[in-house]
């Protein structure tokens, strides 16, 4: 898990949008509009970040449409310890 989210993170454009994601889906769900808002991107693009964390299980969805509601995943619950070190260290290099 940690090399994969070092990857959707660190090694692939976008990695940052998707990192603040799942900062945001940590205190509650979100849907898609309400993230785009939050980020202060377009919907299409935070559309496809959690297409790309959901693809690869980081994420899960709940309802259809419009009502979609995204939450971690019971595998990212079980690996935050990891994340929050790859969070800490994008903070410490935004800092910098």
């Amino acid at each position: 898990m940690r090399r994969l989210l070092r990857h959707l993170i660190v090694g692939t454009k976008g990695g940052l949008n998707r990192a603040k994601i799942i900062k945001y889906l940590e205190e509650r769900p979100y849907n898609a509009y309400q993230l785009s808002e939050k980020l202060d991107l377009n919907y299409k693009t935070v559309r496809h970040h959690l297409k790309i964390l959901e693809k690869n299980s980081l994420i899960r969805s709940s309802g259809e449409k419009y009502g979609t509601r995204y939450f971690l995943s019971d595998q990212m619950k079980e690996n935050l310890d990891d994340f929050h070190q790859l969070w800490r260290k994008i903070e410490k290099n935004q800092s910098n």
